[in-house]
């Protein structure tokens, strides 16, 4: 035992990395078993093998910096799952909820804490904005419970962020004024606040532009991940360099990447999985590491100071999430997450605390003595586990109350059919059914690769199977499921067809022709077949650029279309794109269509931001293309021969396409509609089947014989 003992603390880099991991590991597991939230396991760890605990692990500069690495990307990750159109609507009571949460538990501490405590006027507006601020703590355990777009989550997002900007601001001023008595705390404070306008104006003009531009011209998937930690750092960097805590930059670089990086996208899914695998669980067990539960028992006094603070400081919080709460009419699973994910104190505290640490007194004495270090980061231990123990509570009752708009889920047959040819589409269209299907429904996507059985045949094959690989680590990436088939046909569109009825799929998302001249038929040499012998939903994508840098999405909507069987269908895959991009999506249509469109909605996807336009006859659709910009999205609603919404417009929709929308975003939708069932289809139908009526035959005479004319 002797000679093990020998051997502690661990200082070989590569044991201490190992040590790490196995904490990571096991910590929650165990904490399963006692069914106990994983981050206090986490924290808990930090105890046992830190410093003050069995002297396993030393506080060295990778807990360091690993722990910043990890608080940032708490912030980070809370900025960019944040539900900015619930954000933008709720904004005053994200105000409202921010200043109790920072009022109560100062006022609360500068009050009290001088009477209890008997600590100096300076020490006390220290100690009330470590008490004022909070950390996200438990925003991983709302992680787990699907939680992050919910109201009360927004509420506390916004709200803590506010708090501990308002402490770290007034701590700022505060240690400016014990440096240089000679200037008034409100001019140090207001300085702060110009450059911090300065810096998000700055910010929100520079990083929307330069992220765009950089998507739109790398698709890598390590590049991007590389330049979102970048905008991620550097914003950090710059906020730390104007006297304000880095975590406030992590944060709104969050903000600012929130409409770029979707919710369910593979580069959200690297994201995630970096920090919760490392980065996150290394901040936890660092914060642990500076956990001296020994100063308990050396006397009544530290007891009686840390049970001080942290009943004014988890008081204070109580009270502000309750009053918050009953304020704004929440039921009282929101006021317990209220309280859950404000209550925390961690980062912030310690930032704050740091602060206090180099401040000189009169008497040549730091402003924070020891018994009040010792009483801040027991403090910690204790709030990091009421905070996670009501955050889980809290989480379990909303989602068994069923305190969650989501759409319906009942009745969806949704199943979605990829056919995939290009090794060049094929990351957008996988990324096309992320962001369409249902997560909640959880049944994958299925791809596709139809060969034609020539003498190629092996050759067309292997190209196939690397398309279809390509789709599986995209879908992967995104945690999707998706099953693959290549098969062997004699007629690519029939092998289209029997799989879509084998799969029993709902629709199907395909890319457009790419046609290499103007006499080439637009649709290619297998679409039309399927748009002519299918009555279930068909997309039709073409993208010039990636998906997530797409700000507007422009839907032109035939009249009648409401009387069509896929109405809801393509309503609901457009919102659900909406959402999980961010962006606008604008309706052109009739009114009677307009209004029944935003009625669905309103009812089915409330948080989807829409506007609508009245369109009055289909005509107007060439007008419509024209105005589009480049950056938005181009969704056509299609129709075909001899159904309710069909009209003999859209046959010159391939025309009109080409003439004022060329390489642009563009989307052709074919609603379920009414006809005879996939099952009537015959095996051997013809490769092509264009169907060419008599008025587009005269067309192209009349075009061929004004052009004679003019040779």
């Amino acid at each position: 035992m002797l000679t093990i003992l020998s051997y502690l603390p661990i200082t070989d880099a590569t044991w201490i990395f190992f040590t790490v991991l196995c904490i990571i590991l096991f910590a929650p597991m165990l904490m399963s078993k006692l069914k106990i939230p994983h981050i206090i396991g986490m924290v808990l760890a930090g105890v046992i093998v830190g410093p003050y605990g069995l002297n396993i692990l030393e506080r060295d500069a990778s807990f360091g910096l690993f722990g910043q690495v990890g608080l940032y990307y708490i912030m980070f990750l809370a900025g960019l799952e944040m539900d900015m159109e619930g954000l933008k609507k709720n904004y005053h009571r994200m105000v409202f909820f921010g200043l109790l949460t920072f009022l109560i538990p100062f006022l609360l501490v500068d009050l009290f804490g001088g009477y209890l405590m008997n600590y100096s006027r300076q020490a006390l507006i220290l100690l009330s904005c470590v008490m004022a601020s909070n950390t996200l703590i438990a925003y991983p355990i709302v992680c787990k419970y699907g939680l992050q777009r919910h109201r009360s989550v927004t509420l506390s997002v916004g709200a803590s962020m506010m708090a501990l900007l308002l402490a770290l601001l007034v701590s700022s001023g505060l240690s400016s004024v014990m440096h240089d008595s000679g200037r008034s705390i409100f001019i140090i404070i207001l300085l702060l606040i110009v450059k911090l306008i300065v810096y998000c104006a700055a910010m929100a003009y520079l990083v929307p532009r330069v992220t765009r531009w950089f998507l739109q011209h790398y698709s890598d998937a390590v590049t991007q991940f590389i330049f979102a930690l970048g905008v991620l750092f550097l914003n950090a960097a710059i906020t730390s360099l104007m006297g304000i805590e880095g975590v406030f930059g992590a944060f709104f670089a969050g903000l600012l990447l929130n409409r770029y990086i979707p919710r369910v996208s593979p580069l959200m899914s690297r994201i995630e999985f970096t920090g919760n695998a490392l980065f996150i669980p290394y901040f936890l067990i660092g914060v642990g590491m500076l956990i001296d539960i020994r100063l308990l028992f050396t006397g009544w006094h530290t007891v009686y100071i840390v049970l001080a603070i942290v009943i004014l400081g988890t008081l204070g919080k109580m009270i502000a999430a309750y009053l918050a709460g009953y304020a704004l009419r929440l039921p009282l699973s929101n006021g317990h997450m209220l309280f859950g994910l404000t209550s925390a104190h961690a980062a912030g505290s310690i930032a704050i605390v740091m602060v206090g640490m180099s401040i000189k007194t009169a008497n040549g004495s730091t402003l924070v003595d020891s018994e009040m270090l010792n009483g801040i980061v027991m403090m910690i231990l204790f709030t990091c586990i009421i905070s996670s123990l009501v955050t889980e509570h809290a989480s379990r009752t909303i989602v068994l109350d069923g305190d969650i708009k989501t759409p319906e889920q009942t009745g969806d047959d949704e199943k979605i059919l990829l056919p995939l040819k290009n090794n060049s589409d094929t990351e957008s269209l996988v990324n096309l059914a992320i962001l369409m299907r249902n997560p909640k429904l959880n049944r994958g996507v299925v791809a596709l690769n139809v060969v034609l059985d020539d003498k190629e045949v092996e050759k067309n094959q292997t190209q196939g199977y690397a398309v279809l690989e390509q789709a599986v680590r995209t879908a992967n990436a995104a945690d999707m499921r998706m099953q693959t088939q290549s098969r062997i046909s004699t007629n690519v569109a029939n092998g289209i067809m029997h799989a879509f009825k084998e799969y029993n799929a709902s629709e199907i998302i395909m890319g457009l022709h790419q046609t290499k001249s103007e006499t080439e038929n637009f649709w290619g040499t297998f679409t039309e077949n399927l748009f002519t012998e299918m009555n279930r939903q068909i997309i039709i994508a073409d993208f010039a650029q990636p998906i997530n840098t797409i700000r507007r999405i422009q839907v032109a909507v035939p009249s009648r279309a409401q009387y069509e069987p896929g109405f809801h269908r393509w309503i609901d895959r457009l919102a659900r794109m909406a959402s999980n991009m961010d962006c606008r999506i604008q309706f052109h249509g009739r009114q009677d269509t307009l209004s029944i469109i935003n009625a669905y909605i309103q009812n089915i996807h409330p948080d989807v931001r829409t506007d609508f336009t009245a369109m009055p006859h289909w005509i107007e659709v060439g007008q419509m293309m024209g105005q589009v910009k480049e950056d938005h999205l181009l969704v056509v609603i299609t129709a075909r021969k001899s159904t309710v919404s069909y009209k003999t417009a859209f046959e010159k929709l391939p025309a009109e396409i080409r003439r004022y929308y060329k390489q642009k975003n563009l989307m052709i939708i074919f609603p379920d509609q009414y006809g005879e069932p996939v099952d009537v289809m015959s095996f051997t139908a013809p490769q092509k089947g264009t169907q060419v009526t008599a008025y587009a035959q005269l067309r192209e005479w009349m075009k061929k014989a004004k052009a004679d004319n003019k040779i």
